[in-house]
């Protein structure tokens, strides 16, 4: 017999794109396309309600749905794996989209901005102070072990695979922050290797300063703003000349931060700049279709001249799906635009239940409800910041024995971040912040026991300043001496279980006006509603064990979005950390009040 030899393989066909370009226009699998995209975040959305906000994003008249993914959300802790169960479940999330009608643009970073706390990157990381968003080894060693987890499961998901993802973004708006070409070079190799060969983009303002620093030959460059869209669309023609006009951010509305007013965007206005960037073939996701709440302690914050500007809890941003779902003036208005026909298929806003006060009661002392929940606690010569203790968000419990001569001195918090509530044998002297630092305090010559709580606001997330440290990083000062010896204990507030809230309002009760209480909430059937606590300062609010977010009399969120998944038929708690000033009750409204309005105005107008 005689053997042939066998015949030789043909090298497996590259794997094509779901979207392409040609002559400035994309094609999905040949045929004529425009991305029209909304943007809804699943760590911002309750997982039982991921499919009620999807389906109203697809109602709008949108093709395509694109989230970012916040490490820090999955990954908390350095020695832990990353999570991917429950409210962590993108796979879920992203098979829920495909299942309603819609592509999906995953935006993996690792950076994300996105208003979260440090931009997504887990705070174990930026502890150590490493050249974060380069190619410093320090850096892109643990995105590769975090990537090695993400991508392949956004990889299974990609339209070649049967699934909906149709795009990934490399990095995030690079050029608003640095110029390392080769991490950015890196970063899009990291995504390939791990098998993403749909279309890949970046992102980035409309300037020649962002355009230089966030863009790669070979991949599509989009922009983001929120207006002057053909300004940007001829810059991108004469920079990267054949390729679509892509849009990746328009801004529609804008977030807020605490102390300042509720950015809102009139309808006309928005409709106008959509107009402006769909024509012509352009192709756009607007940010964002529906917002969603910044639960727990995941708001981040900007700094501007130095200051923090820590975001509220909502994440509204006059989103045209409001927080809680509602159908909005511009939801029906971007609607038209859009050319969305047929009915609804969602109601326009959900069930809620009807307004009423219900008194807080069982209130604990402050500290003595600190201290109920034991921590490890560590000393030294000064106060340990969130970063030594290891701690991402809550608050630090600091002590220490200073003598204090007799007659009125200066207690000086040096470089405190973000705010400090002091107490003097506990007695409440005053909250200290960086516009703030000095303190009075009467000594009688005897030793005191002086208190600290120092409380992180939100973590950077955008700018020159994306992970800085947070806690008392000087040393404090009675007049000119620096207060040494202290014990720091980490308050992990968003890791409390019901059982720690149960510890901290059984403690000591109160004798001044800041400290834990509880209000019972008895429900017939669940439905949203809204929380408000009228004569309370600033403070923290869990729902059933779930730690909801923040609130501030200074504004100008008024109300707390409390989801109906959150609540159950019967008597449900509600309980309050005060920090300043408690109120005597708790209300539920029917409506979100978020405060006093600002017209929004695009920085790039």
């Amino acid at each position: 017999m005689i053997e042939l030899p066998a015949p030789a393989l043909a090298p497996a066909p590259a794997p094509v794109s779901a979207l392409t370009w040609h002559g400035r226009r994309f094609y999905r699998h040949g045929a004529p396309h425009r991305i029209l995209s909304g943007a809804l975040h699943y760590f911002r959305v309750h997982p039982e309600l991921w499919r009620d906000r999807l389906r109203r994003v697809a109602d709008l008249g949108l093709n395509t749905v694109d989230t970012y993914v916040a490490w820090n959300f999955h990954q908390h802790r350095a020695d832990r794996a990353p999570r991917f169960d429950g409210w962590r479940d993108l796979e879920a999330f992203v098979g829920i989209a495909a299942e309603e009608g819609l592509d999906v643009i995953v935006r993996p970073g690792p950076y994300i901005c996105a208003e979260w706390s440090n931009g997504g990157l887990p705070s174990w990381l930026t502890a150590r102070d490493v050249a974060i968003r380069t190619s410093d080894p320090a850096f892109t060693g643990p995105v590769e072990r975090w990537f090695d987890d993400l991508i392949p499961r956004i990889a299974a998901l990609q339209a070649g695979a049967g699934g909906p993802v149709v795009a990934v973004q490399v990095e995030n708006e690079y050029g608003s922050y640095g110029d390392d070409h080769a991490y950015l070079r890196w970063n899009r190799a990291a995504l390939t290797a791990r098998g993403i060969d749909e279309l890949l983009f970046t992102a980035d303002g409309p300037t020649e300063l962002m355009l230089d620093g966030g863009t790669l030959p070979g991949t599509l460059t989009a922009a983001t703003l929120g207006s002057a869209p053909g300004a940007a669309r001829d810059l991108l023609a004469r920079r990267r000349p054949g390729e679509p006009f892509v849009v990746a951010e328009y801004w529609n509305g804008w977030f807020d931060h605490w102390g300042e007013r509720h950015h809102v965007r009139g309808v006309e206005s928005t409709v106008r700049t959509l107009d402006g960037i769909i024509a012509d073939g352009g192709s756009v996701s607007i940010y964002m279709a529906h917002g969603g709440t910044n639960f727990g302690l995941w708001a981040g914050a900007n700094s501007r001249q130095g200051r923090l500007q820590p975001t509220v809890t909502s994440y509204d941003s006059d989103a045209p799906i409001a927080e809680d779902g509602a159908l909005t003036a511009k939801f029906h208005a971007l609607r038209a635009t859009l050319g969305a026909r047929g009915p609804l298929r969602v109601p326009e806003r959900m069930p809620v239940l009807p307004p009423t006060r219900v008194p807080l009661t069982h209130r604990a002392d402050l500290i003595d409800g600190l201290r109920a929940v034991p921590v490890p606690a560590s000393s030294g010569p000064r106060p340990a910041t969130f970063e030594q203790l290891g701690l991402d968000a809550g608050l630090t419990l600091h002590t220490a024995y200073p003598r204090i001569p007799e007659g009125d001195h200066k207690l000086v918090l040096t470089d405190v971040r973000d705010r400090a509530v002091v107490f003097a044998d506990g007695i409440p002297i005053g909250v200290a912040d960086p516009d703030h630092p000095e303190l009075g305090v009467r000594g009688t010559g005897a030793i005191v026991r002086l208190e600290i709580v120092v409380e992180s606001l939100g973590r950077i997330n955008y700018g020159p300043l994306l992970g800085q440290h947070k806690g008392l990083l000087g040393p404090v000062l009675v007049d000119r001496r620096i207060v040494h010896g202290w014990t720091s204990a980490p308050i992990a507030l968003p890791d409390w279980t019901p059982d720690d809230l149960r510890r901290a309002t059984a403690a000591t009760p109160t004798a001044t006006s800041s400290g834990f209480a509880v209000a019972t909430l008895h429900v017939d059937t669940p439905a949203d509603t809204f929380l408000a606590l009228p004569g309370s300062a600033h403070g923290l609010v869990w729902v059933n064990g779930f730690l909801l977010g923040r609130y501030w009399e200074i504004g100008p969120q008024v109300t707390l979005y409390c989801p109906a998944p959150l609540l159950h038929a019967g008597d449900n708690t509600v309980t309050v950390l005060e920090t300043d000033r408690l109120g005597p009750a708790l209300e539920l409204h029917d409506r979100p009040q978020l405060g006093p309005t600002e017209e929004y105005v695009e920085e790039f107008a």
